[in-house]
């Protein structure tokens, strides 16, 4: 493992972001304060983020046949993304972030099942997954889709998994892989536990570091984000900043987690990028990152 080209195998979508300034009740109306359109979703966020920390990204996924997956693309594109690996089918996801006076927000999805990659739609990245350093793949896809895109990896790849499942599917892809990120409801899922506090997300990192991974990090709702290895942990409480808008927060975090550990960093540098590039994101409107001033920054 070490330094290398990055795939993503994730969400590809379309941003709708409405600032407001507090939603309007039944029947009336509010005034959109500011309005971004631009490519969003799990898996591009997390890839513009590696990008902006200097990191070559391949971006797997699926966009529409339609005018909204050609923007998308152009702006991956124009973002330092290879986007060959993004098929084009149907019509393309979208994400519309509403968000509120004091970072309060709303989110609406329209993802049609046409969105979701299969696994043939993966024949399009196989050369950039067989050479790939680190496959990181959002759980919010078809698992027999990702345990595929593990199989088209080099043995030593280093392997993410980015979110929650269960099953036996799930057990494979953990077993297989090197880290896991999980927010609360995903971790929930993973560990069967609610993580009501740092010693709880302690004891459900121990018992995930058993299935496999050798490095877990688990948001404790409200507190901060922990990172657990083999022999130690540390967590990194939320930072006092502003919170503008928390969506992509995650996002940023697992593209600060990979970048640091793809650069040789250890866990406890790994978590603090993550947690810089966390903070950096939720101090701005809408899930797309702008990284681009912690590149090398890995303590």
């Amino acid at each position: 493992m070490g330094i290398g080209r990055i795939v993503v195998v994730g969400q590809v979508a379309r941003d709708l972001v409405l600032r407001v300034d507090c939603l309007p009740a039944d029947g009336a109306s509010a005034p959109v304060l500011e309005r971004i359109e631009r490519l969003g979703g799990k898996g591009a966020n997390q890839a513009v983020g590696l990008s902006q920390l200097g990191r070559d990204v391949v971006l797997v996924g699926v966009v529409g046949d339609d005018d909204a997956g050609r923007m998308v693309l152009t702006d991956g594109r124009a973002s330092g993304l290879d986007v060959e690996g993004v098929t084009l089918r149907g019509r393309t996801a979208l994400m519309v972030d509403i968000v509120g006076a004091g970072g309060s927000r709303r989110l609406l999805e329209d993802v049609p099942d046409e969105a979701l990659i299969v696994a043939a739609d993966l024949d399009r990245a196989a050369g950039a997954i067989g050479s790939a350093s680190t496959l990181s793949l959002q759980l919010q896809q078809p698992l027999a889709t990702l345990l595929a895109a593990v199989r088209l990896a080099p043995p030593d790849a280093r392997v993410v998994l980015d979110g929650g499942a269960e099953g036996s599917e799930a057990e494979e892809l953990l077993a297989r892989a090197d880290v896991l990120r999980a927010d609360s409801a995903e971790a929930e899922m993973w560990a069967g536990t609610a993580l009501t506090s740092v010693e709880v997300a302690e004891a459900a990192a121990g018992r995930l570091l058993a299935r496999g991974p050798d490095l877990v990090a688990l948001a404790v709702p409200g507190r901060g984000d922990l990172v657990a290895w083999r022999g130690g942990s540390r967590f990194f409480p939320h930072s006092a900043a502003e919170v503008v808008d928390p969506t992509g927060a995650g996002d940023a975090f697992v593209a600060g987690l990979i970048a640091a550990l793809d650069e040789g960093a250890g866990p406890e540098e790994a978590g603090a990028l993550g947690k810089a590039a966390a903070t950096s994101t939720v101090g701005r409107l809408g899930g797309r990152p702008d990284l681009s001033g912690l590149g090398g920054r890995t303590g």
